[in-house]
């Protein structure tokens, strides 16, 4: 039997509110139903824009600066890892769950966060590492400044100036215009950071 408070509601009311419960019931249960049978494909490593060029430029300067030999994109244990180093069995990677997984298989791995300083990559190896000169305020790359520089566009720039520096920059970069994916990475990179400090 229904509640007292039910019966004054009008009925078209109450009639609605079901309807559009069960509908929505419904529509869930059909985007369930479809992301397990139809799941989303991960994007090629390739093709992902993850900020992690810079990163990889920064990691392969420090090793070789401590003249460790290492090999990239290496395949270990079912998991690609960004950095390998055959003589120590030691793994780098930016993705957690190949971390995981291969520690979990016995090969010491050190996950590389995107805002860890490539200096600190040396306290988390397994091994002594040389001491590497510290690099001077000016030395330091600045990558807002870089950025800025790539798009060709001085500072400080609007979000406008940004914008058409990149559309410009497009035109030559593109892999449909004759350039290389990583040329494209590269200035998709450029231009997000620097639209993040243009001025208004």
């Amino acid at each position: 039997m229904l509640p007292e408070w039910v019966s004054l509601l009008p009925p078209w009311l109450v009639f609605g509110l079901l309807g559009g419960g069960v509908a929505s019931v419904i529509a869930a249960g059909v985007f369930l139903v479809g992301g397990r049978l139809f799941p989303d494909e991960p994007a090629p490593r390739a093709e992902r824009i993850d900020g992690s060029a810079r990163r990889r430029a920064e990691i392969q300067r420090y090793l070789r600066d401590i003249d460790e030999p290492f090999a990239e994109d290496y395949e270990i244990g079912g998991e690609t890892v960004e950095f390998y180093l055959p003589q120590r069995d030691v793994a780098l990677t930016f993705d957690a769950q190949a971390y995981f997984r291969l520690e979990r298989a016995g090969t010491y791995t050190v996950l590389c966060e995107h805002e860890m300083p490539v200096r600190a990559l040396g306290r988390r190896l397994p091994f002594e590492v040389p001491t590497v000169g510290v690099e001077s305020e000016s030395d330091r790359s600045n990558p807002v400044q870089d950025a800025f520089e790539h798009l060709g566009v001085s500072r400080p720039a609007t979000v406008e100036e940004v914008r058409d520096a990149y559309r410009d920059r497009v035109l030559s970069v593109h892999p449909d215009h004759g350039g290389s994916e990583a040329e494209f990475k590269r200035l998709q990179e450029a231009y997000a950071t620097a639209r993040e400090h243009a001025s208004d």
